[in-house]
């Protein structure tokens, strides 16, 4: 069981983080807090103490204890920060192979010889060109969804594909469900458009959807936001039962299914998606930046044609359209088959990494895909996120913790680990350094 002081730091950890204790507030005195939660006073001090070293609040001698100014790069932003150039970034995935550069240089000679490039200068459809919407319609047609060119809408990367989605079909109050833990881009959205989170309970093998079910008994539930194949941060994929349980409470219920798959490419046997299950209620998005390249902001969104209005008018208003260029680099790759390489290259990369973090990690509870570019890390009960998260940035290392992607008040210990951004030999040095921050926080 833990600690009793344990669970007092945990609460005004997650009060701080969470904002119900805004920067400047001043924490009752030592003896107060004793008094308050009848504890000695000696162990009142010892939780400050922890809260100071986590960096949430701060000792002024003769006035008291206050809450301080979080500092989001620490790991624990729903926007990605900038870290500086001598850190190991294990915040945000990158994934690139060395070849990519070389290909992109012969795709723009490709593009400089053709015929029509002229028309890449000029404004495009909203939904994207024909022939662009026809090969990323095959293209996800090997990825089981059955769909056609006219039902595809070419976006600027799957994070414009969410907003859209957002955008056009949900309104201010809305209530959407979500895993407990999710993608802190839809949380982002969520803030942005005033929409109303509900989390759903999860465990290692997917969200519990009894209590889906419940919560949409008791609340107007309008939509669910899911990552069935290869989730965001734990790395499951969902089976054929929990996807067609899904789609039939999507139908009992009137739900909207915003099916998030950036990361499906790493799965090279995937269940068919929710889209499948439910078509006609299921808004699939995906993207070109986790599978080719981040800089290459081209994605796609496929939705029944019901929603197609709707969601041209958000591009139209976010965007006008996909760029012409980038698009077609992405589609003229996916016609020669180079996006299949790099999918099957990059499974094989991702996949050497997870090891690599496994065997170094096998310590420690960690929850990932055999092929995810990122490991979720249960960190043991004496240790605390905060304090391994500021003492890895002493080492010039920066991670994740689990505050960007929970959606409940109780945030979990835990850190997120991305482990395609670095090379090889950088990403075993920084998770040695990582295994020893956590076993020095554990026997604290």
């Amino acid at each position: 069981m833990k600690a009793r002081y344990k669970v007092i730091v945990d609460e005004f950890a997650s009060a701080i983080q969470l904002g119900h204790l805004p920067a400047g507030t001043r924490l009752p005195t030592h003896r107060a807090l004793a008094s308050e939660r009848a504890i000695s006073l000696a162990t009142a001090t010892r939780i400050y103490s922890e809260l100071e070293a986590m960096g949430l609040v701060r000792g002024e001698t003769g006035r008291g204890t206050f809450v301080r100014e979080i500092l989001r790069p620490l790991g624990s932003s729903d926007d990605q920060q900038r870290v500086a150039p001598d850190v190991v970034d294990l915040n945000f995935n990158t994934p690139s192979l060395p070849e990519q550069a070389d290909r992109l240089r012969s795709a723009l000679r490709q593009l400089a010889t053709r015929g029509d490039i002229e028309s890449l200068l000029r404004y495009q459809p909203y939904a994207g060109r024909l022939n662009d919407r026809e090969a990323v319609a095959s293209y996800l047609s090997n990825m089981g969804v059955v769909t056609q060119a006219e039902n595809v809408l070419m976006v600027n990367g799957a994070q414009q594909g969410l907003a859209i989605t957002v955008m056009g079909l949900l309104r201010p109050g809305d209530v959407v469900a979500v895993d407990a833990l999710t993608y802190p881009g839809f949380k982002v959205l969520a803030s942005l458009y005033h929409l109303e989170l509900v989390p759903i309970p999860v465990n290692p093998s997917g969200p519990d959807l009894m209590a889906l079910e419940t919560v949409c008994q008791s609340r107007r539930v309008r939509a669910i936001y899911s990552m069935p194949t290869l989730h965001n941060p734990l790395g499951w994929v969902l089976s054929s039962d929990q996807r067609e349980t899904i789609g039939s409470i999507a139908r009992k219920y009137n739900l909207l299914i915003i099916e998030d798959a950036a990361y499906a490419y790493l799965e090279p046997r995937p269940p068919a998606p929710l889209a499948c299950y439910a078509p006609e209620r299921t808004i699939y998005v995906t993207g070109f930046s986790k599978n080719v390249a981040t800089g290459l902001r081209v994605g796609a969104v496929v939705s029944p044609a019901e929603h197609h209005d709707a969601l041209e008018r958000a591009i139209r208003a976010t965007s006008w359209n996909t760029p012409a260029l980038m698009t077609s680099i992405v589609c003229d790759w996916l016609r020669e088959g180079y996006v299949a390489q790099l999918e099957e290259e990059k499974r094989r990369d991702a996949g050497q990494r997870q090891t690599l973090a496994r065997t170094i990690l096998q310590d420690f509870t960690c929850y990932g895909h055999p092929n995810a570019y990122f490991i979720w890390i249960v960190l043991p009960e004496e240790a605390r996120a905060e304090r391994v998260v500021k003492r890895l940035l002493q080492s010039r290392i920066s991670v994740s913790t689990a505050e960007p992607f929970s959606t409940s008040a109780t945030v979990p210990q835990a850190i997120r680990l991305a482990l395609g951004s670095v090379s090889l030999h950088d990403l075993q040095s920084a998770l040695i350094k990582i295994k020893e921050a956590i076993d020095y926080e554990k026997g604290l």
